[in-house]
């Protein structure tokens, strides 16, 4: 299989942290949605990323589903609990977390728009649920070793690579030191290999 996205999305980085994780070997090629002549829409008609496809051309779309697409495939550190509630703990960690991330992107977005079309008041919107969902994983993560459970999970892997692109992107965002359980639990995630593999360039 092979996964195509871009060294900078957070959203395949989630993708290459879980197939890390998984131990799943996979090709890596890089395309980005918006560079002239992109072959992105090829794999995936909604133009974004990342995307999968599979041996036989089957294509699975959108992060989230192709996670616990991942997830199943093989045994290796489970990453969401079969239980249904259990399961919901943490895929609502995951929506917490891809919340961060939707408002972070289009924020990005809107400010690569000429500046006479830019909307302050989009950004601010923007920049108003970041800190939300902040507050909110510092409030959930308390003093917890992990997100949920006692054990790492998709949880940790989507909060982490929420606040890795904060700092990828929103250096001046001062949240480590707002929230300092939430920078404990930051570095030890960007420590682990599946983590330092994916840093976010470009």
């Amino acid at each position: 299989m092979k996964l195509i996205g871009t060294l900078s999305s957070p959203y395949t980085r989630k993708a290459r942290v879980v197939l890390a994780e998984k131990r799943i070997d996979y090709d890596f090629e890089i395309h980005g949605p918006s560079e002239p002549g992109t072959r992105v829409p090829e794999f995936n008609p909604i133009g974004k990323v990342p995307v999968l496809v599979m041996d036989d051309g089957t294509t699975i779309f959108d992060s989230r589903v192709i996670v616990e697409y991942l997830d199943g495939v093989s045994p290796v550190t489970r990453l969401i609990p079969e239980t249904s509630r259990q399961r919901i703990q943490v895929r609502r960690w995951e929506a917490l977390a891809d919340g961060l991330l939707d408002a972070a992107v289009l924020t990005v977005n809107e400010g690569r728009r000429p500046k006479p079309k830019q909307s302050m008041e989009w950004i601010e919107r923007q920049m108003g649920k970041v800190d939300s969902v902040l507050r909110h994983a510092a409030a959930e993560l308390e003093d917890r070793p992990w997100c949920y459970d006692e054990g790492f999970s998709l949880a940790d892997i989507a909060l982490g690579c929420a606040l890795g692109y904060l700092d990828f992107r929103f250096p001046a965002i001062p949240w480590r030191t707002a929230y300092p359980n939430l920078e404990r639990h930051a570095e030890k995630l960007f420590k682990r290999p599946s983590f330092e593999a994916s840093v976010p360039v470009g």
